[in-house]
């Protein structure tokens, strides 16, 4: 049974229904569920279906691509001495074939690109002069090798520019697709442990597979990442290096990060991770991007300057609590669940999962229909001695307003104290004064449950809950 994905499955049957060839890509991060989703919108029956093969070169890669060809029917055949050939042979199946359209999934692609291999020049050569020349032919391609997909065929300059017709950007489920999954492994948890979930594994459809039912959500977590035989515990260095060649360098990136909470600039990024300044430096941050990992948030009134986050909650929970474990305490989660340390991380922990829920916190202030943008802002010290001010999620609403939004996490309703109140107002009258901004200011709060009617709660425009970030 799939969970979500809704939207990936309408395009793939339409693209399956076309009266045209078409060529699809599938992307996303390691195990978000990308192989998962082809195989159950085409119920697991494919013309030909084909992994490429971890770290294999390209004489293993074609022993294996022929083996996919027999076990599609084609018989007995030699193992191609090129991937020219190779394609070649998979214009016979195809041509063989009496399917009424004959879908081709090719998985973990990026593999198959051994070097000097020329398999891009292969494959460029099948689509143009042979599948794109009949219209029965659904072509899909599949990776988790993002960098790869993006660049040597998204943008591709050559052969396959502007070839692909359907493009597949398989993100990690949302919490209500993670409450359905749940639910569908009848596996109980409250709102509260869900919240928690998804601020140490985000939204990764296999990190929750692995839950085990009847334990807390410290037990998960130390049985999962801390255990010695952790079947998370080291999947940092595994997600990056299937994600990115030469992944050092998005590492530093993603670290650096982790080490600045409030984000940082390109020019930044670029100084203390010893970046060139370059269209590498530029892909390699679309490419996280792209990912999920990190998220660029534009800079309210200022076009060509926005500040880039690390949105990735695993990512942020590895880096603040695994990397440097040197303990290796197996039960550090339990250990710690009630510490200043745990309580200093989900502060930024829930930021970053309200980043990954504006829609829903859109439909809570009732503008799903309005245009918005969101933004970040933040201006230093003023020469009449006024402190600066940080606004991390400012929403730009085309219908007169400003929502300055404030994410705040606690257990029970959150009572909204003095400095709250003045925290707040002095980051709306710095930010009406710096930007001239003409539109009425909303002060927000985004809180587990709710604000408490206590206290300077009545100084709050809007109040959003987690329940409202559960939302379809």
């Amino acid at each position: 049974m799939i969970i979500g994905r809704d939207k990936e499955q309408r395009e793939l049957h339409e693209a399956y229904e076309s009266e045209y060839s078409e060529f699809a890509v599938v992307y996303g991060r390691r195990r978000v569920g990308k192989t998962f989703l082809v195989r159950e919108t085409f119920n697991y029956t494919f013309t030909f279906e084909h992994s490429g093969v971890a770290k294999g070169n390209m004489r293993m890669q074609l022993r294996a691509f022929r083996d996919s060809l027999a076990d599609a029917g084609m018989g007995k055949v030699k193992v191609p001495e090129d991937w020219m050939e190779a394609f070649s042979l998979l214009r016979q199946l195809i041509r063989q074939s009496k399917e009424r359209k004959k879908v081709v999934f090719i998985d973990e692609i990026p593999w198959m690109d051994t070097p000097r291999s020329n398999f891009v020049s292969a494959i460029e050569y099948f689509w143009n002069n042979f599948a794109s020349a009949r219209k029965d032919v659904l072509l899909i391609i599949c990776g988790s090798a993002t960098s790869w997909i993006i660049n040597k065929v998204l943008k591709n300059h050559g052969g396959l520019h502007n070839r692909v017709t359907y493009r597949l950007s398989v993100m990690p489920f949302t919490l209500y697709e993670c409450e359905q999954y749940m639910k569908s492994r009848k596996i109980q948890a409250s709102h509260y442990d869900l919240l928690e979930y998804y601020m140490v594994f985000g939204g990764v459809p296999f990190y929750w597979s692995l839950l085990t039912r009847g334990q807390s959500v410290a037990q998960n977590v130390d049985r999962l990442i801390f255990a010695e035989d952790g079947k998370l515990r080291y999947e940092f260095n595994e997600l990056y290096d299937s994600l990115f060649h030469n992944p050092e360098k998005y590492v530093r990136i993603v670290m650096e990060l982790g080490e600045n909470g409030s984000g940082m600039t390109r020019d930044e990024l670029v100084k203390q991770c010893g970046l060139e300044e370059n269209g590498r430096t530029s892909r390699m941050l679309e490419d996280l991007e792209e990912c999920g990992f990190i998220r660029k948030i534009p800079t309210y009134g200022l076009k060509n300057q926005a500040t880039f986050r690390l949105i990735d909650n695993y990512t942020l929970f590895y880096l603040k609590f695994v990397k440097h474990n040197t303990a290796n305490d197996e039960q550090f989660w339990s250990h710690n669940y009630l510490s200043s340390l745990r309580s200093a991380w989900v502060g930024l922990a829930f930021e970053r999962l309200c980043f990954l829920h504006i829609r829903q916190i859109k439909m809570a202030l009732g503008i799903s229909g309005v245009v918005t943008n969101v933004f970040a802002w933040r201006v230093g010290p003023s020469a009449d001695g006024k402190k600066g001010a940080q606004i991390d999620m400012l929403i730009d609403r085309a219908d007169n307003l400003v929502n300055i939004c404030e994410m705040k996490f606690s257990h029970n309703e959150y009572t909204v104290t003095k400095d709250d109140a003045d925290s707040l107002h002095h980051k709306a009258e710095r930010f009406v004064t710096e930007t001239g901004c003409r539109k009425s200011v909303n002060l927000t709060m985004v809180t587990v449950s709710g604000i408490a009617h206590a206290g300077y709660w009545s100084e709050i425009h809007n109040s959003i809950t987690s329940e409202d970030l559960f939302k379809t």
